[in-house]
């Protein structure tokens, strides 16, 4: 039985609670909120995504000892995804937190409700949150609370285990329509590839995914388009 989301975030959340006032602002700065754009988020969610990352990988690994290598990787990405990661921040309450961290006197600043009806500043956010977590108590104590607070989304995945690009094809052959996915990004080494793809209906963005693979990407893509058009 999948854990109870409400319950499941408490551990991340105390440690949230406790982070420094700095460290905590900072996770919660948009990069339009302050003049130098090392002093935002981005960069404590870029280690966040890791610590997210490694925190789950870990748990599943110990968890699903039957599982081959393809099945984790499954989990995984459908795991720590950004709709997962908007989900649990939800759960968090990282929207209310925005909220009450939005600047009242950065002229170019963009306002959080505008922020939040995109499709990424939510889960860098949660990310950056996780990151914080990681500088200021060290990886063991928040790789337990991160695990926990991604026990439902972890059940969900290892439940389902759903394509989503299959998924979304299904729903859009039912509406006459088709989907392409297009990369929009690669970042990183030769060796440590990150993939951004984009899922295009109608020459229309309907989702967008990062990973490893382009694969991946897509998958996740998928699962952000199949949630906007309702599938």
């Amino acid at each position: 039985m999948a854990a109870d989301p409400t319950s499941a975030v408490a551990a991340l959340s105390a440690l949230i609670g406790e982070l420094p006032a700095e460290l905590r602002e900072q996770a919660l700065t948009h990069s339009s909120w302050t003049e130098r754009r090392i002093d935002s988020f981005e960069r404590l969610a870029f280690l966040g995504d890791s610590v997210l990352g490694l925190s789950v990988a870990t748990d599943l690994f110990e968890r699903f000892d039957a599982t081959d290598s393809g099945g984790l990787t499954k989990i995984h990405n459908q795991a720590v995804s950004g709709v997962s990661c908007a989900e649990v921040g939800r759960q968090l309450g990282v929207p209310e937190m925005l909220r009450a961290n939005e600047p009242d006197d950065v002229t170019a600043a963009i306002p959080a409700e505008i922020l939040l009806d995109g499709e990424r500043p939510l889960p860098e956010a949660t990310e950056a949150l996780i990151g914080a977590c990681y500088l200021a108590f060290g990886f063991e104590r928040t790789a337990v609370a991160v695990a926990a607070a991604f026990e439902p989304r972890i059940e969900l995945a290892a439940e389902t285990r759903i394509d989503f690009k299959s998924a979304l094809q299904e729903l859009l052959a039912r509406r006459g329509a088709r989907v392409s996915y297009e990369v929009i990004a690669a970042t990183g080494p030769p060796h440590r590839r990150t993939f951004e793809v984009a899922a295009i209906v109608d020459s229309e963005r309907v989702g967008s995914g990062e990973g490893r693979s382009k694969k991946a990407a897509e998958q996740i893509a998928a699962e952000q388009a199949l949630a906007q058009l309702g599938g």
